[in-house]
This record gives C-alpha cells, structure tokens and sequence, in this order.
C-alpha cells in the first residue's frame, strides 16, 4: 500500500511517496505546474501508475486559526478535479508550518538558498504524508 503526498501550490507541486509498507515517507519531486491544470493531473496520473498507488495524502493549507482561506479553495477545487481523474481514495491533511518545518529542516541541513528553494516543496509534501502515516499508524496500533 503506497501513498502520493501531495503539496500544492500555485506554481509548484510538492510530491513525496510512502515505502510498501507504509511507514515512511520519501521525497520523490517537485513538479514545476504546466500550462495547464490537464498537464498538471496528467503528469500526477502517471506517478500513480508508475508507483503503484493505493491513496493519495494532500496537503490543506488553514489558516494559523483553523479556517479555510483563498490557497485552501484553489487546492479543495484542484482536487476535485484530481479525484475526477483517479478513483483512489483522497485524504486531506492539515498542512499548517509544514512549509516552515521544512525550510528550518534545510537549513539545519546547511542547504543552500538556492537548493532550498528547489526542494522545500517536496519535503513539505513528505512532511504532510509523513504526518499521515504517523497518525494512521497510531489509529492502528490504538485499535488492536
């Protein structure tokens, strides 16, 4: 059971993908958006196949206080066209600092300005489904 976390943004989509079991989460890319929203689903579509995937994790960006704002909407309507394109199963995920955590990781990783830029995305997107994996992990583990 494979999963895609996704980070969407208006420019970029941060992708990262679970080991088979499950447990982990890795960074796989980050997809510069294409010309047009079909290219931007087209090229998520294939990942899917190509990795096997089994349900996807996407990251809803809130405001610090809870609510929904504008970023929020745009992400809610791309992945109902997403969902339109394949049938597996969507979970959305508070997404909230990841982007923060995600930079202060790189930093504390001594990466360049310019390799940070490349690549916060993508560790967003792993820590969104790392946050996934961890929670359904512990539902399980408080089921048995």
């Amino acid at each position: 059971m494979r999963c895609l976390g996704l980070d969407v943004g208006d420019r970029t989509i941060g992708v990262a993908v679970s080991d088979a079991m499950g447990v982990t989460a890795q960074g796989l890319t980050t997809l510069k958006r294409g010309p047009s929203l079909a290219h931007d689903l087209d090229r998520l579509v294939a990942l899917v196949k190509t990795h096997q995937i089994s349900e996807l994790v996407i990251g809803l960006p809130k405001n610090m206080d809870g609510t929904l704002g504008s970023q929020a909407e745009k992400v809610q309507e791309f992945i109902q066209h997403l969902r339109a394109k394949i049938h597996l199963p969507v979970h959305l995920w508070d997404e909230r600092l990841t982007t923060v955590a995600a930079h202060k990781a790189m930093l504390e990783a001594d990466l360049s300005r310019r390799r940070r830029k490349q690549a916060v995305d993508m560790v967003a997107a792993v820590l969104i489904l790392q946050g996934y994996l961890d929670w359904k992990s512990n539902q399980f583990q408080t089921f048995i």
